[in-house]
Parts: C-alpha cells; sequence; structure tokens
C-alpha cells in the first residue's frame, strides 16, 4: 500500500485485535458498541492535511517508537494509535487503551503497574497493571496530561528501564511495550506550569503527531457524512437517505467544535427526526457555540453574541441569569467538551474540581 492510499481498516477494540478490509474509512468493529460520548468513532484520510498525516503513520507504525498523539477532542486519537498498532509488527499482541482521567489518583498507580495481595485495604488478591496485560502490544495512554505528578514519575521509570514493579512488591517485571500516548492539552505550558514532568515529556515525543480539528481538514467531511449517514440507516432500519444541497452547505461551512464525535451525533439525530428520505438543515440540530476565534457573521459577531441578541429580542430575561441558562450551559458544554471528565474541566474554565462537581450537582449533570 502506498503512503498516500486510503487504509481500507476496520479495526477491532478487542485486545488482541485484527484487522480486516472493508473500505476507505477507519472505524472499530462494533461502533454500536461504544458510547457517542467517549470518542470519534471513524476516521478519513481525503483532506490534503489527512494525507500528510497517513504519509507520517505510514513510516512511523512499523517503528518501535513511542508517539505522542495531539489533538482535540473528537478528533480520532484512539483510531489513530490502533492505526498504529495494526501496522506494526505487533499487530497480532494485544492493544489496550486506557484514559488516564478515568481513574482517581489513588486507585491509578494499582491500574498502570498493578500490585500484591494485601498492598492496600480491599486489596484481597494481586493484579496484573495495564503494562503486564499490554505486554508483547501496544499501550494506549489517553488523557496523559491528567497522569498525577507521583505516577509520572513511575511512569518515566516504566519507559526508562522496561520494567513495572507492582503496589507492594519490590521485584520488578520485565516489560515490553510500546507507547502511544494521546492528550488534548499544550503538554509544553502544562511543563512550563509544573504540571508535566518535562523528562517525561521528551521521553514521550520521540515522535509527536498532530491530529487537526476537523474545521482544517474540511475535505474530510463529505466522505465521513456518507459513512455516517449510511451506517445510522442501517442501525436503524430506515432507506437510503440523501442531504439536501442547503444542509450540506451547511455542514461545509460549520466549524465542528466537537470534531468527528459531534459530526456523527448530529447525522444520528437528522436520521432519527427527517421526513423522507432527504436530510434537511434543521434536521442536523447544530449547536449556536462555536469557538471564539471563528466569528459567524461578517461584522465579526460570535454566535455567542448572536445567541445573546436572540434572547434580548425575545424577551426572556430569566435566560440571563448567572445562576440559570447560561451557567449551565457553559458548564454542560465543557463538561461534554472534556469527554464528562472533571477535571479536565475544571482546566479548561479555570476553576476547581471541587467548584466543578459543585456546579455539576446543581444542575443534575451529574448524580449527587
Amino acid at each position: 500500500m502506498s503512503p498516500l492510499r486510503h487504509p481500507s481498516l476496520v479495526l477491532t477494540s478487542a485486545p488482541d485485535s485484527t484487522v480486516a478490509e472493508q473500505d476507505d474509512v477507519l472505524t472499530f468493529r462494533a461502533p454500536e458498541s461504544l458510547a457517542l460520548s467517549i470518542r470519534a468513532k471513524a476516521l478519513v484520510f481525503e483532506d490534503p492535511k489527512s494525507r500528510i498525516l497517513l504519509a507520517r503513520l505510514e513510516k512511523l507504525a512499523p517503528t518501535s517508537a513511542s508517539i505522542l498523539v495531539r489533538g482535540a477532542t473528537g478528533t480520532g486519537k484512539e483510531l489513530i494509535a490502533r492505526f498504529i498498532h495494526s501496522r506494526s509488527p505487533r499487530a497480532a499482541r494485544p492493544f489496550l487503551a486506557v484514559n488516564c482521567g478515568a481513574f482517581s489518583e489513588h486507585l491509578i498507580e494499582s491500574e498502570l503497574f498493578g500490585h500484591e495481595r494485601g498492598a492496600f485495604t480491599g486489596a484481597a488478591t494481586a493484579k496484573a497493571g495495564w503494562f503486564e496485560a499490554a505486554n508483547g502490544g501496544t499501550l494506549f495512554l489517553d488523557e496523559i496530561g491528567d497522569l498525577p505528578l507521583a505516577q509520572q514519575v513511575k511512569l518515566l521509570r516504566v519507559l526508562q528501564e522496561r520494567e513495572v514493579v507492582r503496589l507492594g512488591a519490590r521485584r520488578p517485571i520485565p516489560i515490553d511495550v510500546r507507547l502511544v500516548a494521546a492528550t488534548n492539552v499544550d503538554l509544553e505550558e502544562a511543563v512550563a506550569a509544573g504540571r508535566f514532568r518535562e523528562d517525561l515529556y521528551y521521553r514521550l515525543k520521540v515522535a509527536m503527531l498532530f491530529l487537526p480539528p476537523l474545521r482544517e481538514r474540511p475535505a474530510d467531511i463529505p466522505r465521513l457524512l456518507e459513512h455516517f449517514v449510511g451506517y445510522y440507516a442501517q442501525r436503524l432500519g430506515a432507506g437510503p437517505a440523501a442531504i439536501s444541497p442547503a444542509a450540506r452547505e451547511l455542514l461545509m461551512r460549520y466549524p465542528w467544535p466537537g470534531n468527528i464525535r459531534e459530526l456523527e451525533n448530529a447525522v444520528h439525530h437528522a436520521m432519527v427526526v427527517c421526513h423522507g428520505n432527504v436530510l434537511q438543515p434543521d434536521d442536523f440540530a447544530l449547536s449556536p457555540l462555536q469557538p471564539p476565534n471563528l466569528p459567524s457573521d461578517g461584522a465579526g459577531k460570535t454566535s455567542l453574541e448572536l445567541a445573546l441578541r436572540d434572547i434580548f429580542a425575545g424577551n426572556h430575561p430569566e435566560h440571563l441569569s448567572a445562576d440559570d441558562y447560561i451557567e449551565e450551559t457553559i458548564m454542560r458544554t465543557a463538561f461534554a467538551w472534556c469527554d464528562s471528565n472533571q477535571s479536565a474541566t475544571a482546566r479548561l474554565l479555570g476553576i476547581t474540581r471541587n467548584v466543578v462537581r459543585t456546579r455539576l450537582q446543581r444542575f443534575s449533570l451529574i448524580d449527587d
């Protein structure tokens, strides 16, 4: 396969993943088993920027180099990691994906490196960590920027010594794992702020890949639309559907702040509510919020300003309460943008995690 051809792959989410030939869309084998809010579930390489990325992937995948993948939420970082694994000599070995932001600071060491029986209260049996489980294969650490500093030190040692020491043990266990890490935060800024170790940063970025947001690779949008429309037509038991010219123009102009994940959600919604077999602009229910650096009209007004003007015009002052509509919208959008990760939401908004949790509970976005 030449470097600029599309990967004809369907990648499984099983640890002992194999690949199968399908079409020019990179996706999971069973995407219906994955929650929509978790990850982008399809990736294509139609846009010139995506083709450049694909060429770099083809060069890096067969090597043993650690790789740091950077990109916004919903751009397809895990699919990139699975592609790297599938094209490496480790393809027949395990591929495991771990979200570093999904565990508490007290559990992350045990999860990554394992523990011995009696290492802590509740440790009734010994347990291998993710590094041991991925031995011989590839370990994908998502949201690496959320890893606590104490665990960053231990991760650095694992990468340097190629061995792990379980919590409560003294004997090291040799491992052979290729690490692919991903983040949606600026690690250089985190290093400067003292939140991320500089030595670990350089250890991770033996090779670095940047996955551009969807708005910067617009030529990928038509093929992704075609894929998701076909997928949901089959899943919902509907007939073939087309996208009207007006809707297609809208979708090509929209900045997709939630990237591929948002595009899939929009198509899913449109397929559920549409009348007939032609999707219209109103069927997609796109968010009125856009990234702050993307003005939505010639006068330079952002869509947030325009949304506020709509509120003013509708004479709904109750929507302007800081404790009501606007604050709830900000919290809901930020929480979704950060994959329902409270720590990441706190960093995004510049407030503490306790404040985030309090507001999420107040707006019934999480359980008490």
